[in-house]
């Protein structure tokens, strides 16, 4: 009977019944499309690439989001909205109407995600934020992701939700920074090739969380660089140890984070940069934009030395005698802190 009564109201649009019929039909189809939909609560539904009006129609109705999919079919014909879907994710009020719906979904309001990847992860724990995220998609990809290739960032999606494209999207985004910023770098740099700036640029970013002091220790690991001393950084020491990941030890029972330990600083490993010269072998994280622009940009300074000075900064420094001292002052630090602690147990 739907049926018969959309094909009746077709006849009563297009083929030219007279004025009265015209009219009565538009008004019933008016009112077909604006009545409340049956479904009580929200739904969320997708179109997906290729999808056209009918097929559409059909799974709404299907679902019950609609009564009736050839009212819609014949709206979207007749308001020439059946090539104009958007492909995503949409969010359908509860008792939404045929002509809200129709105009949902051709309006793009899709639903988005994100995901947030950090600067300063390993490509391994940038693998496992995409695949334990719970609106991706698909397996990872079989072949191995590189260190370092992997731009750190908030990446909003909705359609696509494939693994394997996010990976490929975070590949690309570094693509078009480097694409972007290697033509403009500074000259006199002590690196001569993309991979050797993320390799610095990784380690700058271990170095420091501090926006502000990005730049400072790029100009400073560029003039270690340019006088052959060593970087002498303890990131590198830790992805030789670890990969990257936390070093831990038990303390009171309990898994707490610690500092390098001797034995490990002595460790010759590709990335030690206190026992090679040069560069490690391979980036130890993936780095931001911000400290891949400090990189291929470096200030002019002449620090050369620098150590944490217990704030969640570091203390800079041109000269060794300097240097020493604030190491010293670090270490008073140290003992303050170690002994705060034990009086905590």
């Amino acid at each position: 009977m739907r049926f018969i009564k959309a094909l009746l109201a077709i006849g009563f649009v297009l083929a030219g019944l007279g004025a009265v019929g015209a009219i009565g039909g538009w008004f019933w189809l008016q009112n077909e499309i604006s009545e409340p939909g049956p479904h009580a609560e929200s739904a969320v539904f997708e179109v997906r690439q290729g999808d056209h009006v009918g097929g559409v129609a059909q799974r709404l109705e299907i679902q019950g989001v609609i009564s009736n999919a050839d009212i819609m079919k014949l709206h979207a014909r007749l308001s020439e909205q059946q090539a104009g879907l958007k492909v995503g994710e949409y969010a359908i009020p509860p008792r939404a109407s045929i002509a809200g719906i129709m105009d949902l979904l051709v309006s793009g309001d899709v639903i988005t995600y994100r995901i947030t990847v950090p600067e300063g992860l390993t490509t391994a724990q940038v693998l496992r934020i995409v695949e334990n995220h719970p609106e991706l998609e698909g397996d990872m990809p079989e072949r191995e992701i590189a260190e370092g290739t992997l731009l750190p960032d908030t990446y909003i999606f909705s359609a696509d939700k494939s693994r394997t494209a996010m990976i490929e999207r975070m590949e690309r985004a570094q693509d078009d920074l480097l694409e972007e910023l290697w033509p403009q770098r500074a000259d006199d740099l002590p690196i001569s090739t993309i991979e050797e700036a993320i390799i610095l640029a990784s380690v700058v970013e271990k170095e420091t969380g501090s926006a502000e002091e990005r730049p400072l220790v790029a100009g400073l690991f560029s003039n270690r660089l340019r006088r052959g001393m060593r970087l002498e950084s303890d990131p590198t020491v830790i992805y030789g140890v670890s990969r990257g990941e936390p070093l831990y030890r038990t303390l009171n029972g309990k898994r707490v984070r610690r500092t390098l330990y001797r034995s490990e600083l002595d460790r010759v490993t590709d990335w030690n940069t206190y026992e090679i010269d040069g560069l490690p072998k391979t980036p130890i994280c993936n780095p931001g934009r911000d400290a891949i622009a400090a990189v291929l940009d470096p200030p002019e300074t002449d620090y050369i030395f620098f150590v944490a000075d217990g704030t969640g900064g570091h203390a800079f420094a041109e000269t060794l005698s300097e240097h020493n001292r604030n190491v010293a002052a670090y270490r008073a630090y140290e003992r303050r802190e170690i002994a705060r602690e034990r009086g905590q147990e």
